[in-house]
């Protein structure tokens, strides 16, 4: 599945980063990304399974990765220089409900299980997407918000910058 998408304004962007340090522009665009990001994370939380314990509560907005992820990542991205990157999704620092969260969306193939019910026949369980469909419904409504956000964060940058400079 392809998806075609029309952006503007990054050279304005990048003239308006350039008022600022390396890191306060980090800064403004974490910022921004994360407050664009809060009402799809809601969206993903409504959408999961509520038989599935902790898994909603486990669904976080962050930089970070854990191990496994960090290295499919960098193998995905490894010539891309992007200064700032926010992942939404099961995390697994908010406690096991994480660690399932692919097998809820995808779900699982019937397979012969192994260790102590070896032997035995799972069945397989159906996928029940949450993350998404949360995806698919928010994403014009959340570059909208984006773009709002990250101009606001970035007046409030400049102008801390420029009272610094001042005084």
């Amino acid at each position: 599945m392809t998806a075609t998408m029309e952006l503007e304004g990054f050279a304005e962007l990048d003239a308006a980063l350039a008022q600022l340090s390396r890191s306060a522009g980090k800064g403004v665009l974490r910022r921004a990304l994360k407050k664009a990001g809060e009402p799809l994370v809601a969206m993903v939380r409504a959408g999961v399974p509520r038989d599935d314990g902790d898994l909603a509560e486990s669904i976080a907005i962050s930089t970070k990765l854990d191990k496994r992820q960090r290295g499919q990542h960098r193998k995905m991205f490894r010539s891309d220089k992007a200064s700032v990157e926010m992942f939404i999704g099961p995390s697994y620092d908010l406690g096991d409900g994480g660690r399932h969260g692919h097998l809820v969306e995808f779900g699982t193939k019937p397979r012969i299980n192994s260790g102590i019910f070896a032997g035995t026949a799972h069945p397989g369980t159906a996928p029940q997407p949450f993350m998404r469909p949360a995806w698919d419904s928010d994403k014009t409504a959340m570059l909208d918000r984006l773009k709002v956000d990250l101009w606001a964060e970035l007046q409030k940058a400049i102008a801390r910058a420029e009272r610094r400079a001042a005084g």
